[in-house]
Protein backbone atom coordinates (compact mmCIF):
# COMPACT_ATOMS: atom_id res chain seq x y z
CA UNK A 1 0.00 0.00 0.00
CA UNK A 2 1.71 3.35 -1.07
CA UNK A 3 1.55 6.59 0.82
CA UNK A 4 -0.08 7.92 -2.26
CA UNK A 5 -2.73 5.74 -3.09
CA UNK A 6 -6.46 6.70 -3.19
CA UNK A 7 -6.80 3.37 -0.52
CA UNK A 8 -4.17 4.44 1.97
CA UNK A 9 -5.15 8.32 1.99
CA UNK A 10 -8.99 8.10 1.65
CA UNK A 11 -9.08 4.69 3.99
CA UNK A 12 -6.61 3.27 5.58
CA UNK A 13 -5.10 6.43 7.27
CA UNK A 14 -8.44 7.85 8.90
CA UNK A 15 -9.71 4.59 9.84
CA UNK A 16 -6.77 3.93 11.61
CA UNK A 17 -5.96 6.89 13.41
CA UNK A 18 -10.15 6.99 14.82
CA UNK A 19 -9.60 3.51 15.87
CA UNK A 20 -6.15 4.40 17.39
CA UNK A 21 -7.39 7.36 19.47
CA UNK A 22 -10.48 5.75 20.39
CA UNK A 23 -8.89 2.86 22.11
CA UNK A 24 -6.44 5.12 23.81
CA UNK A 25 -10.04 7.19 25.06
CA UNK A 26 -11.84 4.03 26.29
CA UNK A 27 -9.65 1.15 26.33
CA UNK A 28 -6.22 0.69 27.89
CA UNK A 29 -2.93 1.47 27.07
CA UNK A 30 -1.76 -1.99 26.13
CA UNK A 31 -5.23 -2.19 23.70
CA UNK A 32 -4.31 1.20 21.72
CA UNK A 33 -0.23 0.16 21.18
CA UNK A 34 -1.31 -3.15 20.30
CA UNK A 35 -4.27 -1.93 17.74
CA UNK A 36 -1.57 0.79 15.89
CA UNK A 37 0.99 -2.24 15.93
CA UNK A 38 -1.48 -4.73 14.36
CA UNK A 39 -2.62 -2.05 11.98
CA UNK A 40 0.92 -1.43 11.07
CA UNK A 41 1.39 -5.51 10.02
CA UNK A 42 -1.92 -4.94 8.26
CA UNK A 43 -0.37 -2.17 6.30
CA UNK A 44 2.46 -4.66 5.50
CA UNK A 45 0.52 -7.45 4.64
CA UNK A 46 -1.30 -5.99 1.73
CA UNK A 47 1.95 -6.22 -0.37
CA UNK A 48 2.96 -9.66 0.61
CA UNK A 49 0.80 -11.39 3.83
CA UNK A 50 3.76 -14.20 3.54
CA UNK A 51 6.62 -11.80 5.16
CA UNK A 52 4.60 -11.16 7.76
CA UNK A 53 5.96 -13.73 9.65
CA UNK A 54 10.02 -12.99 8.71
CA UNK A 55 9.07 -9.89 10.31
CA UNK A 56 7.56 -10.72 13.78
CA UNK A 57 9.73 -13.50 13.84
CA UNK A 58 13.01 -10.39 13.62
CA UNK A 59 11.16 -8.40 16.31
CA UNK A 60 10.77 -11.09 18.91
CA UNK A 61 14.28 -12.49 18.31
CA UNK A 62 15.35 -9.17 18.56
CA UNK A 63 13.70 -8.46 21.96
CA UNK A 64 14.46 -11.87 23.47
CA UNK A 65 18.61 -11.33 22.26
CA UNK A 66 18.20 -7.64 24.07
CA UNK A 67 16.82 -8.89 27.34
CA UNK A 68 19.82 -11.52 27.32
CA UNK A 69 22.06 -8.83 26.64
CA UNK A 70 20.42 -6.93 29.63
CA UNK A 71 21.48 -9.55 31.98
CA UNK A 72 24.46 -8.55 34.78
CA UNK A 73 24.98 -12.35 35.09
CA UNK A 74 26.60 -12.97 32.30
CA UNK A 75 30.43 -11.90 31.47
CA UNK A 76 31.30 -9.15 28.60
CA UNK A 77 32.92 -12.48 26.47
CA UNK A 78 29.66 -14.60 26.56
CA UNK A 79 27.62 -11.38 25.86
CA UNK A 80 30.01 -10.47 22.76
CA UNK A 81 29.26 -14.07 21.77
CA UNK A 82 25.78 -13.28 21.75
CA UNK A 83 25.65 -10.05 20.24
CA UNK A 84 27.74 -11.06 17.23
CA UNK A 85 25.53 -14.16 16.71
CA UNK A 86 22.48 -12.54 16.55
CA UNK A 87 23.79 -9.71 14.18
CA UNK A 88 25.46 -12.44 11.97
CA UNK A 89 22.21 -13.97 11.64
CA UNK A 90 19.95 -10.82 10.91
CA UNK A 91 22.74 -10.07 8.22
CA UNK A 92 22.70 -13.49 6.91
CA UNK A 93 18.72 -13.10 6.69
CA UNK A 94 18.85 -9.90 4.57
CA UNK A 95 22.09 -11.02 2.73
CA UNK A 96 19.41 -14.51 1.68
CA UNK A 97 16.75 -11.98 0.20
CA UNK A 98 18.48 -9.05 -1.06
CA UNK A 99 22.31 -10.22 -2.22
CA UNK A 100 21.69 -14.31 -3.12
CA UNK A 101 21.54 -13.52 -6.63
CA UNK A 102 24.00 -10.56 -6.90
CA UNK A 103 26.48 -13.44 -5.47
CA UNK A 104 25.34 -15.95 -7.80
CA UNK A 105 25.46 -13.55 -10.92
CA UNK A 106 29.10 -12.72 -9.39
CA UNK A 107 30.08 -16.80 -9.17
CA UNK A 108 28.74 -17.28 -12.58
CA UNK A 109 30.56 -14.87 -14.21
CA UNK A 110 33.78 -15.84 -13.23
CA UNK A 111 33.40 -19.55 -13.13
CA UNK A 112 31.19 -19.61 -16.54
CA UNK A 113 28.58 -21.69 -14.71
CA UNK A 114 25.09 -20.67 -14.43
CA UNK A 115 23.70 -20.85 -11.08
CA UNK A 116 21.00 -18.48 -10.54
CA UNK A 117 18.83 -16.50 -10.42
CA UNK A 118 16.80 -17.81 -7.84
CA UNK A 119 13.41 -16.80 -7.44
CA UNK A 120 13.79 -14.41 -4.32
CA UNK A 121 11.16 -11.54 -3.38
CA UNK A 122 12.62 -8.72 -1.52
CA UNK A 123 10.49 -8.39 1.46
CA UNK A 124 9.42 -4.71 1.14
CA UNK A 125 11.83 -2.30 3.93
CA UNK A 126 14.00 -5.42 5.25
CA UNK A 127 17.24 -2.58 4.94
CA UNK A 128 15.32 -0.22 6.89
CA UNK A 129 14.30 -2.60 10.18
CA UNK A 130 17.67 -4.68 9.94
CA UNK A 131 19.30 -1.69 10.83
CA UNK A 132 16.82 -0.26 13.52
CA UNK A 133 17.19 -3.83 15.17
CA UNK A 134 20.87 -4.08 14.88
CA UNK A 135 21.57 -0.47 16.57
CA UNK A 136 19.16 -2.07 19.55
CA UNK A 137 21.39 -4.87 20.11
CA UNK A 138 24.20 -2.83 20.30
CA UNK A 139 22.67 -0.35 22.38
CA UNK A 140 21.67 -3.02 24.61
CA UNK A 141 25.29 -4.85 24.55
CA UNK A 142 26.63 -1.33 25.87
CA UNK A 143 23.68 -1.12 28.20
CA UNK A 144 22.84 2.06 26.77
CA UNK A 145 19.18 0.68 25.80
CA UNK A 146 16.40 0.91 28.25
CA UNK A 147 14.33 -2.33 29.35
CA UNK A 148 11.85 -2.14 26.54
CA UNK A 149 8.07 -3.94 27.16
CA UNK A 150 7.63 -6.42 23.91
CA UNK A 151 4.25 -4.58 22.84
CA UNK A 152 5.86 -1.18 22.77
CA UNK A 153 9.21 -2.92 20.53
CA UNK A 154 7.30 -4.29 18.18
CA UNK A 155 5.26 -1.19 17.31
CA UNK A 156 8.73 0.91 17.50
CA UNK A 157 10.06 -1.72 14.48
CA UNK A 158 6.51 -2.14 12.57
CA UNK A 159 5.34 1.17 12.87
CA UNK A 160 3.71 2.08 9.44
CA UNK A 161 5.11 5.30 8.69
CA UNK A 162 8.64 4.25 8.57
CA UNK A 163 8.43 0.94 7.73
CA UNK A 164 8.95 0.88 4.28
CA UNK A 165 11.36 3.85 2.88
CA UNK A 166 12.61 5.20 6.60
CA UNK A 167 13.62 7.26 7.58
CA UNK A 168 16.37 5.11 10.01
CA UNK A 169 14.29 5.84 13.69
CA UNK A 170 16.59 5.08 16.52
CA UNK A 171 14.90 2.94 19.58
CA UNK A 172 15.50 6.12 22.01
CA UNK A 173 13.70 8.33 19.77
CA UNK A 174 10.70 6.49 19.47
CA UNK A 175 9.87 4.15 22.33
CA UNK A 176 10.29 7.18 25.10
CA UNK A 177 7.34 8.72 23.21
CA UNK A 178 5.44 5.59 23.11
CA UNK A 179 5.46 5.44 26.22
CA UNK A 180 4.41 9.22 27.66
CA UNK A 181 1.22 9.28 28.84
CA UNK A 182 0.16 11.85 25.71
CA UNK A 183 0.88 9.59 22.90
CA UNK A 184 -3.25 8.28 23.20
CA UNK A 185 -5.02 11.29 23.06
CA UNK A 186 -5.06 13.66 19.95
CA UNK A 187 -3.28 17.03 19.82
CA UNK A 188 -4.81 19.45 16.87
CA UNK A 189 -0.86 20.89 16.43
CA UNK A 190 -0.08 17.29 15.77
CA UNK A 191 -2.31 16.45 13.32
CA UNK A 192 -2.13 19.95 11.51
CA UNK A 193 1.52 19.95 11.37
CA UNK A 194 1.12 15.94 10.00
CA UNK A 195 -1.14 17.14 7.27
CA UNK A 196 1.21 19.68 6.18
CA UNK A 197 4.18 17.91 5.83
CA UNK A 198 2.08 14.62 4.68
CA UNK A 199 0.59 17.13 1.68
CA UNK A 200 4.17 18.39 1.23
CA UNK A 201 5.72 15.18 0.77
CA UNK A 202 3.01 14.26 -1.39
CA UNK A 203 3.19 16.83 -3.45
CA UNK A 204 7.11 16.09 -4.02
CA UNK A 205 6.30 12.74 -5.23
CA UNK A 206 3.45 13.26 -7.56
CA UNK A 207 3.55 16.51 -8.79
CA UNK A 208 7.78 16.88 -8.57
CA UNK A 209 9.11 13.48 -8.92
CA UNK A 210 6.40 11.85 -11.22
CA UNK A 211 6.60 14.77 -13.68
CA UNK A 212 9.94 14.44 -13.50
CA UNK A 213 10.41 10.89 -14.44
CA UNK A 214 8.67 11.37 -17.79
CA UNK A 215 11.72 13.44 -19.12
CA UNK A 216 15.04 11.10 -17.54
CA UNK A 217 12.56 7.35 -18.54
CA UNK A 218 13.14 7.92 -21.83
CA UNK A 219 16.43 9.32 -21.77
CA UNK A 220 17.73 6.30 -20.36
CA UNK A 221 15.89 3.64 -21.97
CA UNK A 222 16.87 5.13 -24.85
CA UNK A 223 20.55 5.08 -24.09
CA UNK A 224 20.18 1.41 -22.44
CA UNK A 225 18.82 0.62 -26.23
CA UNK A 226 22.20 1.76 -28.00
CA UNK A 227 20.32 5.34 -28.84
CA UNK A 228 23.01 8.11 -29.33
CA UNK A 229 21.69 11.27 -27.48
CA UNK A 230 22.42 14.59 -28.11
CA UNK A 231 24.56 16.77 -25.56
CA UNK A 232 21.11 18.73 -24.51
CA UNK A 233 19.03 15.36 -24.17
CA UNK A 234 21.77 13.37 -22.30
CA UNK A 235 22.37 16.48 -19.48
CA UNK A 236 18.44 16.87 -19.37
CA UNK A 237 17.80 13.22 -18.71
CA UNK A 238 20.40 12.92 -15.87
CA UNK A 239 19.58 15.59 -14.09
CA UNK A 240 15.63 14.84 -14.41
CA UNK A 241 17.08 12.00 -12.59
CA UNK A 242 19.26 13.70 -9.89
CA UNK A 243 15.74 15.63 -9.28
CA UNK A 244 13.29 12.97 -9.78
CA UNK A 245 15.41 10.77 -7.07
CA UNK A 246 15.78 13.56 -4.62
CA UNK A 247 11.98 14.72 -4.68
CA UNK A 248 10.61 11.01 -4.84
CA UNK A 249 12.88 9.96 -1.44
CA UNK A 250 12.67 13.83 0.35
CA UNK A 251 8.67 13.15 -0.58
CA UNK A 252 8.49 10.04 1.15
CA UNK A 253 10.46 10.82 4.21
CA UNK A 254 8.09 13.92 4.45
CA UNK A 255 5.26 11.78 3.77
CA UNK A 256 6.38 9.33 6.94
CA UNK A 257 7.34 12.17 9.46
CA UNK A 258 4.01 13.63 8.48
CA UNK A 259 2.45 10.53 9.43
CA UNK A 260 3.94 9.93 12.45
CA UNK A 261 3.50 13.55 13.47
CA UNK A 262 -0.56 12.82 13.46
CA UNK A 263 0.52 9.94 15.95
CA UNK A 264 2.19 12.12 18.20
CA UNK A 265 5.19 11.02 17.34
CA UNK A 266 8.30 13.08 15.91
CA UNK A 267 10.61 11.13 13.47
CA UNK A 268 14.49 12.64 13.35
CA UNK A 269 14.43 15.06 9.67
CA UNK A 270 16.00 13.05 6.96
CA UNK A 271 16.95 14.99 4.27
CA UNK A 272 18.28 19.16 4.37
CA UNK A 273 18.62 20.62 0.93
CA UNK A 274 21.67 17.78 -0.14
CA UNK A 275 21.93 19.27 -3.61
CA UNK A 276 23.11 22.86 -1.86
CA UNK A 277 26.40 20.65 0.01
CA UNK A 278 29.76 22.05 -0.92
CA UNK A 279 31.34 18.92 -0.59
CA UNK A 280 30.79 15.42 -0.44
CA UNK A 281 30.95 14.99 3.50
CA UNK A 282 28.53 17.97 3.36
CA UNK A 283 26.23 15.81 1.14
CA UNK A 284 26.63 13.50 3.98
CA UNK A 285 25.11 15.51 6.93
CA UNK A 286 22.21 16.20 4.60
CA UNK A 287 21.27 13.30 2.63
CA UNK A 288 19.43 10.60 4.01
CA UNK A 289 20.86 12.01 7.35
CA UNK A 290 19.20 9.10 9.66
CA UNK A 291 21.53 6.44 7.33
CA UNK A 292 24.75 8.83 7.86
CA UNK A 293 24.19 8.76 11.65
CA UNK A 294 23.93 5.09 11.47
CA UNK A 295 26.68 4.45 9.45
CA UNK A 296 28.54 6.81 11.96
CA UNK A 297 27.98 5.50 15.20
CA UNK A 298 27.32 1.66 14.34
CA UNK A 299 29.98 1.28 11.65
CA UNK A 300 32.88 3.83 10.88
CA UNK A 301 33.46 4.65 15.05
CA UNK A 302 33.34 1.19 15.99
CA UNK A 303 36.09 0.81 13.18
CA UNK A 304 38.48 3.02 14.92
CA UNK A 305 36.98 6.36 13.41
CA UNK A 306 39.82 9.07 13.17
CA UNK A 307 41.41 7.84 16.53
CA UNK A 308 44.05 6.21 15.00
CA UNK A 309 45.88 8.21 12.38
CA UNK A 310 44.87 9.43 9.10
CA UNK A 311 45.81 6.49 7.00
CA UNK A 312 43.38 4.40 9.28
CA UNK A 313 40.85 7.20 9.23
CA UNK A 314 40.46 7.50 5.44
CA UNK A 315 40.34 3.38 5.46
CA UNK A 316 37.30 3.57 7.56
CA UNK A 317 35.91 6.16 5.50
CA UNK A 318 36.29 4.42 2.59
CA UNK A 319 34.83 1.39 3.93
CA UNK A 320 31.88 2.46 5.60
CA UNK A 321 30.55 4.54 2.51
CA UNK A 322 32.00 0.95 0.17
CA UNK A 323 29.96 -0.91 2.62
CA UNK A 324 27.16 1.74 2.51
CA UNK A 325 26.55 1.77 -1.64
CA UNK A 326 25.89 -2.02 -1.29
CA UNK A 327 23.46 -1.42 1.68
CA UNK A 328 21.40 0.67 -1.18
CA UNK A 329 21.38 -2.14 -3.45
CA UNK A 330 22.81 -5.60 -4.77
CA UNK A 331 25.04 -4.60 -7.69
CA UNK A 332 28.10 -3.34 -8.92
CA UNK A 333 26.97 0.44 -9.91
CA UNK A 334 25.95 0.75 -6.16
CA UNK A 335 29.30 -0.55 -4.81
CA UNK A 336 31.32 1.78 -7.86
CA UNK A 337 28.88 4.46 -6.43
CA UNK A 338 29.66 3.71 -2.92
CA UNK A 339 34.09 3.70 -3.33
CA UNK A 340 33.27 6.87 -5.48
CA UNK A 341 31.60 8.88 -2.82
CA UNK A 342 34.51 7.00 -0.46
Amino acid sequence: MLFNSYPFIFVFLPVTLALFFLAGRFAARDVAVGFLALASVFFYAWWNWVYIILILAEVVFSFLVGRQLERTDLNDRQRRGILTSAIVLILLVLGYFKYTNFFLGVVSDLGGAQLGPWNIILPLGISFHTFQQIAYLIDAYRRSAKHYRLMDFCLFVTFFPQLIAGPIVHHNEAIPQIRRPGFLKPRGINLLVGMSLFGLGLFKKTIIADTLAQIANPAFTAAHAGADLTLVEAWMGALAYSLQLYFDFSGYSDMAIGLARMFNIRFPANFHSPYKAVNIADFWRRWHMTLSRFLRDYLYIPMGGNRRGPARQMTNLFLTMLLGGLWHGAGWTFIIWGALHG
